[in-house]
């Protein structure tokens, strides 16, 4: 449509463009309103640039179809959420009001033009009220377009919210619409993280990949690509922890979230984005870059040396430079970045008594990072005398459920972070031995009596199935006997 003077123009092609916009909720209709966004802009700005030197009654009557115009497109949800040509069309009703009306047109215009914006400025009748109080002070358009913008949001949202209830009434958001929405309204980021953590949590013992999708269809992990809504997630995963307690559900859907993102992160390599370390703020930043190093290709005694790198780091954090926050920040960074955690415990299956130190610490800090009352000693050593037992047991020529059991024997006087740390240890040594796999099930029935614990054995073994599930990696007994302790659980 091409520009020309508002004063010879006709509304009309414009007139029948909305008139479409609106019969119609579908894609195509949103993309074709997004098409023409910037050229309705152009046009109501020219119309503005008209109407505020005319008098609302003659520009009613020059433009018979201006008023049936503006009404329609106050109902289109993708043009009012659209800020320049949502705040034009305000300065063009703005236009048609009088501040001492002579005529019936005026009263008419006036009492038309506060319907609208009752409709724009409001959600619930009992605010209209309110509302027509408000637009009797003559306030100016930048008084009240903060008002308009945060409540057609809302209504954006609750719409959103109910699209469930009637698939007919459903809008579509493009995922750039969905960013947009997210940089610009904070609060509908915050509810949208906490959402999918609610949701996660509610799924109890499910396979990581229902999980992992479900992650991905929040668009989420996609668009923390932006720096910014990283930041508000990453704060929220923090709190989330910090109120848990560090629940190991809670711990599991960060990781979970993150090995998304960093997949996100490096699927697009035609973006300009900052190093992926820069998302990962840290005073030492070659823990970030240590913890980041992908460990598929690398040889065992290669792993080895790096994991030792990663606790050297990690305990100067504990020792020298110990302080709450030093070490929680350093903590969340391993719960974000736990791929190493996974295979500290896989290597204590054939380390050396010095290596695997290194090693079962690095499992302890993960249990246990605050180290209150010398609580992190007590279970080093606790998780280090199941640990041999562990070892010799594989040592022998046979293993039967009930030399198991025996290593549970003092399992009411283990701090609870012992007790996590060894069924991790468990569960690790149970899938990881072929030789064991005749007695697993018993094994891991026993060590579930509680809810809690089935919990968390469950969590290790979907992580694990879904570590290993992965073509050419020649587990496929692992992950058969893994399947079936799942299914069992």
């Amino acid at each position: 449509m091409t520009s020309k003077p508002v004063a010879e123009m006709d509304i009309e092609p414009w007139l029948k463009k909305v008139v479409q916009w609106n019969n119609k909720t579908s894609l195509e209709n949103q993309q074709d309103v997004c098409l023409h966004l910037p050229k309705l802009h152009e046009f109501l700005l020219e119309m503005y640039e008209t109407l505020k030197h005319m008098e609302p009654s003659t520009s009613i009557q020059k433009f018979p179809a201006l008023g049936q115009f503006l009404g329609r497109l106050c109902w289109n949800p993708f043009v009012v959420g659209h800020e320049d040509t949502q705040k034009m069309l305000i300065c063009c009703l703005c236009c048609l009001t009088s501040s001492e009306p002579q005529s019936a047109i005026d009263r008419k215009a006036n009492s038309w033009v506060k319907s609208l914006f009752c409709h724009l400025l409001s959600s619930s009748e009992n605010e209209r009220k309110d509302i027509h109080i408000f637009l009797q002070l003559e306030c100016t358009p930048d008084d009240y377009y903060e008002k308009l913008l945060k409540n057609i949001i809302s209504t954006l949202i609750k719409r959103l919210r109910s699209q469930q209830d009637n698939q007919m009434k459903k809008i579509v958001l493009s995922e750039s619409a969905v960013l947009s929405l997210w940089l610009r309204h904070l609060p509908s980021l915050e509810k949208a993280v906490l959402d999918l953590l609610q949701r996660l949590i509610a799924l109890q013992s499910k396979p990581f990949r229902e999980m992992e999708q479900m992650i991905k269809d929040s668009y989420l992990p996609q668009a923390a690509c932006n720096p910014c809504i990283f930041s508000v997630t990453n704060d929220i995963f923090r709190r989330a922890i910090l109120e848990s307690e560090g629940n190991f559900k809670v711990i599991t859907i960060v990781q979970l979230f993150t090995l998304r993102f960093i997949h996100e992160y490096e699927k697009d390599t035609t973006m300009v984005r900052l190093p992926l370390k820069a998302y990962f703020s840290h005073e030492d930043t070659h823990l970030v870059l240590a913890l980041l190093r992908k460990a598929d290709g690398l040889a065992s005694n290669i792993c080895v040396q790096h994991l030792q790198t990663i606790v050297k780091m990690l305990r100067t954090v504990d020792s020298e430079e110990r302080s709450f926050e030093n070490v929680f920040q350093s903590w969340f960074l391993l719960i974000r970045l736990g791929g190493w955690v996974d295979i500290a415990a896989e290597q204590l299956l054939t380390s050396d008594p010095e290596i695997s130190d290194d090693l079962l610490w690095l499992l302890a800090f993960y249990y246990n990072p605050c180290n209150g009352s010398q609580s992190r000693g007590r279970t080093m050593v606790e998780a280090k005398a199941v640990y041999e037992q562990l070892v010799s047991l594989r040592r022998s020529s046979s293993i039967c459920a009930n030399s198991v059991y025996k290593l549970f024997a003092g399992e009411n006087t283990w701090h609870p972070c012992t007790r996590q740390l060894i069924r991790y240890l468990c569960v690790t040594f149970i899938v990881l031995c072929p030789e064991w796999h005749s007695v697993a099930q018993d094994c891991v029935s026993h060590m579930t009596q509680t809810q809690e614990a089935a919990s968390e054995i469950s969590d290790v073994l979907a992580r694990t199935l879904s570590r290993l599930d992965i073509p050419g990696m020649g587990s496929q007994k692992i992950v058969t006997i893994v399947h079936t302790l799942l299914q069992d659980l």
